[in-house]
């Protein structure tokens, strides 16, 4: 009995208190002609202790339930404590029943300028400003798991949108770009997290849950049932994109979707895709080539 107690003790000790995120955050600093600077290897393990070792959340999550992503941050010069930089931000999400993972979130963020001082305290307050390098890492922490989280609920992953809209909030103090109010043609934070929160990209949220949930997840014991239920899902798109054209929040989905896309109606059991390799052709025609491997 004490033995049990014990091992049940361990167990949820291990599942309460495990973080959220499995993050590989690599700095690359090569563009600056001095990648082996110590500042840069200094950051480097600083941010992914910050990512990896930060409770997100409040709830629970299993060491296999960790979320698997990457953070690339491309330093294009630097001065003193000054960086200018980009980040490439991606997540994935298993299938039921499988080993493969699918993309969720992919985001490239050209806004990316921060100051930092080696060996700097990084600390984050979820309602105030601290920094521009902690507020866009945090922005796209709590993107991964709104998008994580709409893809196993519909609409699961309101409150982490929430905090990722704070952020943007208290971020637009320091007047850095990346958190302005949008503008026309505009492909930032700001616009990102606008668009997700907003009714009229509905859509959106609506196909993370159906395409991962209820299509993915499914092909694992009823491959063509699965496939139908992704073609229905990518069909909505169409409404969207009729009133938003060429959505910003629309391209982002398909940037992480389109090679999956492919590949699932390329093979397997035929399901009726002549309507819609139409309707990708007209609302992610950056992918058009992709929609050209898809056999009928």
């Amino acid at each position: 009995m004490r033995n049990f107690i014990t091992y049940l003790t361990l167990f949820l000790s291990g599942f309460v208190f495990a973080q959220e995120l499995n993050c590989n955050l690599v700095v690359n600093a090569q563009l600056t002609g001095n990648e082996n600077v110590q500042v840069f290897k200094t950051l480097e393990k600083q941010l992914n202790e910050f990512v990896n070792n930060t409770r997100w959340t409040n709830k629970p999550f299993a060491l296999e339930e960790r979320i698997d992503c990457s953070m690339v941050i491309n330093i294009n010069d630097y001065d003193s404590d000054t960086f200018q930089a980009n980040i490439q931000v991606q997540s994935v999400r298993p299938v039921h029943n499988s080993t493969y993972v699918s993309t969720v979130y992919n985001f490239n963020d050209k806004d990316f300028n921060f100051n930092y001082l080696e060996y700097q305290n990084l600390n984050f307050n979820p309602t105030q400003f601290q920094s521009n390098l902690i507020s866009v890492l945090t922005f796209h922490i709590y993107m991964i798991l709104g998008v994580d989280a709409d893809t196993f609920e519909l609409n699961g992953g309101d409150e982490y949108y929430d905090q990722a809209r704070d952020i943007a909030n208290y971020s637009q103090q320091g007047n850095v770009p990346g958190w302005a109010p949008p503008k026309g043609g505009d492909q930032t934070r700001r616009v990102l997290i606008d668009n997700v929160l907003s009714k009229t990209y509905s859509v959106y949220r609506t196909a993370l849950y159906q395409y991962h949930r209820e299509g993915l997840d499914v092909m694992s014991s009823d491959v063509k049932k699965g496939k139908s239920v992704i073609a229905t899902t990518l069909m909505g798109f169409n409404d969207l994109h009729k009133r938003r054209p060429n959505s910003f929040l629309v391209r982002t989905f398909f940037d992480a979707k389109a090679d999956e896309i492919s590949d699932i109606f390329s093979a397997g059991p035929n399901v009726n895709i002549t309507e819609l390799v139409s309707v990708l052709s007209k609302v992610a025609p950056m992918q058009s080539k992709k929609w050209g491997k898809i056999k009928f």
